[in-house]
């Protein structure tokens, strides 16, 4: 395995660090989680390019620091997509619009609405590239569906924000794209209802592919709002056109409820839904997903005084906005916890995320594999320190 030019710059660069390192792509994210207290930086804005792609094996591999939208049109031109959905969280996080990596989106291990019935994109990654606290070049997986090659570091690293490792190239799957798409949207129904409503048509035969539920407040965020004041629940399907035109009206005659959105409609509109345009973004709000059995998110959205939100995920993930202050963190987690869920704040200033867990401290045990992880991949503590938690 011989790195690239570029790929071992950077093995240089982290084995002669004697100091913490912020790892970045294009810093899109630089927002979530907690503030890197770093002397200085390392990018893998250098690493670019597709190195492989078969559509006829599903199979597409690029560096880190290609920009995610190139990638979605070389798949395009080929009837193909990526299969998690990844969303473009730029007004969520106010950083540019489609300048976000394949890295950082693997870093972040970040899916949209298709997550509910498709996996997360861990679920997706084949094959990773990267460089250790060591400063170590290590490959992970394969190129091929069925590769068995020891220790799956490809779940280990997708997910970990940059703190184990330095990804510098990714091996994905994909899958053709649907033809079509169309949209069940059923004005009207409390959170509740609706997660009842979401629950029968993500157990139907119908191969629903987004599950989601808005307020009024935040219905009427969509680009085109389609509740005229009132809360809106929205079903997928996405296929071949004759199969959407005709799975979508089954399962409307089979809710017994609803209007069917076009294809046109219906892309725009979960567009919007997958990059989260339908929170309030422009008053300082803190930004929190909270993860839970679906029938407790419509507990959790009520529980937090000041917040608003919505459910994604068939009810099951709950996007939270409100003050960005630690009584309202404190109401999330208690929230979260009471639902045998989990949290992570997403956005807020530095202050606040110096102050909380970001996401929810893991238990002694949990604790002890992670800082053996540690230890083992980056033995320094150099890259991306404090990043999900404090002190490691």
């Amino acid at each position: 395995m011989i790195p690239s030019e570029a790929e071992a710059a950077i093995a240089r660069q982290v084995a002669a660090a004697r100091e913490p390192l912020l790892v970045r792509g294009a810093g899109t994210k630089f927002g979530m989680l907690r503030p890197v207290q770093a002397a200085s930086e390392i990018t893998t804005e250098g690493l670019t390019g597709i190195t492989l792609y078969a559509p006829k094996e599903l199979i597409i591999s690029a560096r880190a620091g290609t920009p995610l939208h190139e990638i979605e049109s070389t798949l395009a031109e080929h009837g193909q997509h990526l299969i998690a959905e990844p969303p473009d969280l730029s007004l969520l996080l106010g950083t540019a619009a489609n300048t976000q990596t394949l890295g950082g989106v693997v870093a972040t291990n970040l899916s949209g609405p298709r997550r509910v019935a498709w996996g997360a994109m861990r679920d997706h990654v084949m094959g990773i590239r990267a460089v250790t606290g060591r400063g170590e070049v290590i490959h992970s997986g394969g190129r091929v569906l069925k590769n068995v090659t020891g220790l799956d570091l490809c779940k280990l690293l997708t997910g970990s924000h940059g703190t184990l490792g330095i990804i510098t190239e990714i091996t994905l799957k994909v899958l053709p794209a649907p033809e079509a798409v169309g949209t069940i949207a059923i004005p009207g129904l409390n959170a509740e209802q609706a997660v009842a409503v979401l629950s029968a048509a993500l157990g139907s035969p119908y191969g629903v592919s987004g599950a989601a539920w808005l307020p009024a407040e935040a219905a009427a965020r969509l680009p085109e709002p389609i509740a005229a004041g009132r809360s809106v629940t929205l079903i997928r399907i996405e296929d071949f056109a004759t199969s959407v035109a005709y799975r979508t009206e089954k399962l409307r005659g089979e809710l017994s409820a609803g209007e069917i959105l076009d294809d046109t409609a219906s892309r725009t509109l979960w567009r919007a839904v997958r990059d989260v345009r339908a929170l309030p973004t422009a008053n300082g709000d803190g930004i929190w997903r909270v993860s839970v059995r679906p029938s407790a998110g419509p507990g959790v959205l009520r529980a937090v005084e000041g917040a608003t939100g919505y459910l994604d995920w068939g009810g099951g993930l709950v996007w939270l906005a409100g003050p960005a202050n630690e009584t309202t963190h404190r109401a999330i987690e208690a929230a979260a916890r009471a639902a045998a869920g989990t949290w992570t704040l997403m956005h807020a200033p530095d202050s606040l995320r110096n102050a909380v867990d970001v996401v929810p401290p893991e238990s002694a045990p949990l604790a002890a594999i992670s800082r053996r992880v540690k230890g083992a991949m980056d033995p320094r503590g150099i890259l991306n320190p404090g990043r999900i938690y404090s002190g490691l």
